[in-house]
């Protein structure tokens, strides 16, 4: 009986970890859009930092809290992590800048693949054949939803490439050093959180000139644009902190393919709210093979065998198989 309580449990908080997820990452998507588009406000570098520097009062009202407890990362690991990390942010908006759009939504596609390799190269994990099928499903759906012109060039294509390996790293580090050193969600975010605020707040409004070739203080603030700004902020904080919930709780990898939900949202509410296009036949295929890819992927991964982690035994006796090799399922969630 406790185990089935346990197990209602578990789901419950999968389910709630994911939906918190969804809900402020297509908020922040469309706040940010309604900023950038309507408002002109395009220093998306910058506005990442000021992202960073909201959650980190949170972090510090939760340590005083006590919802945060004292831990201790080795610096090596922490930059790593933060290198990782502002490499994606910077490197997402110059591949936006310097691809057409169908080469950028190709590019954000290649993530899964390198999620995946990067954990059959350091976890040993191994997909099930219906796990990997599922994952090309995803795959599939999506770039008939979003892949349009597509056309590529050598900048374009290297600054692509640093976006996504970088991105992929840093998604998979956060489930790494969870592991790795016994943290929380919240207790990562107090450490990351502020060395990611001070680095894209010294350097991006160098980048964001770089990029718009704008001043960010030259920026015509309005009350308006304020109030989206810090709308976006606020809206930011959930989102950093049901990435750091989510990927520890799952992995990168099931963090992509069902995180491409997201992306069906944006679309649907992009069509409702900024009407550019119209939901055609091309685009609702797209999805509703994007979505069955992704409920065929929660099924697969999670059957015994469809998504493991494989580590090599010594034999204990004679008794045994010389080339015994035993299995642990890929369960490594926080609850």
């Amino acid at each position: 009986m406790s185990s089935v309580s346990k197990a209602d449990r578990k789901t419950a908080l999968d389910v709630a970890s994911w939906s918190f997820n969804i809900v402020t990452s297509v908020g922040i998507i469309m706040v940010n859009k309604a900023l950038m588009a309507t408002y002109g406000f395009s220093f998306a570098t910058t506005l990442t930092g000021l992202h960073f520097a909201t959650t980190t009062l949170l972090t510090v009202l939760l340590r005083w809290l006590g919802y945060i407890q004292d831990s201790h990362i080795p610096l090596p690991d922490l930059l790593k992590f933060v290198l990782f990390a502002n490499f994606s942010i910077v490197g997402m908006n110059v591949s936006l800048m310097w691809n057409s759009v169908g080469f950028y939504q190709i590019a954000k596609l290649s993530m899964i693949p390198v999620s995946c390799f990067l954990e059959v190269v350091f976890d040993k994990v191994r997909y099930s054949r219906n796990t990997k099928l599922s994952i090309l499903l995803v795959l599939l759906g999506v770039a008939v939803c979003t892949v349009t012109d597509v056309s590529v060039n050598i900048k374009g294509f290297l600054a692509a490439v640093i976006a996504v390996w970088s991105t992929a790293l840093q998604q998979y580090y956060v489930h790494f050093l969870q592991r790795k050193h016994s943290l929380g969600s919240f207790d990562l975010l107090g450490h990351t959180a502020p060395v990611q605020a001070a680095s894209l707040l010294l350097a991006g409004p160098f980048v964001d000139y770089w990029l718009t070739e704008k001043k960010v203080y030259a920026y015509n603030y309005t009350a308006v644009s304020m109030f989206f700004i810090i709308l976006s902020c606020t809206i930011a904080v959930g989102t950093n902190l049901s990435q750091f919930i989510c990927i520890g709780r799952f992995t990168a990898v099931s963090f992509q393919v069902l995180g491409h939900m997201k992306t069906i949202l944006v679309l649907i509410l992009g069509f409702l709210f900024f009407g550019k296009e119209g939901l055609n036949l091309h685009v609702i295929l797209g999805m509703v093979v994007a979505v069955a890819g992704m409920i065929w992927y929660g099924n697969a991964s999670s059957r015994p065998g469809g998504k493991e982690r494989w580590t090599y035994s010594a034999p204990n006796d004679k008794s045994q198989k010389p080339d015994n090799l035993l299995g642990s399922t890929e369960i490594d969630e926080k609850v």
